[in-house]
């Protein structure tokens, strides 16, 4: 059996970067959404997070905690 010659190798090597460049796209439509959607969660989680956040601050017993802070402070300087 022959060897394969230049051109049989020419015609693999092709292929194979027409495969990787198509794989090369699908990959890059994949990630593509799939960074959307993380996006997305991050978004909601981050506006959660806000909510509860705000809503503890605003308890009068927060409110009452941090004006003692703010004012000793104050009456150290």
């Amino acid at each position: 059996m022959r060897a394969p010659g230049w051109a049989t190798r020419l015609a693999g090597m092709s292929l194979f970067k027409r495969i990787a460049q198509r794989a090369k796209v699908i990959r890059r439509a994949v990630d593509a959404g799939m960074t959307t959607a993380e996006y997305a969660v991050g978004t909601v989680a981050a506006v959660a997070f806000a909510a509860v956040l705000y809503k503890v601050v605003r308890s009068s017993e927060v409110q009452s905690a941090l004006s003692s802070i703010i004012r000793s402070a104050l009456h150290a300087i």
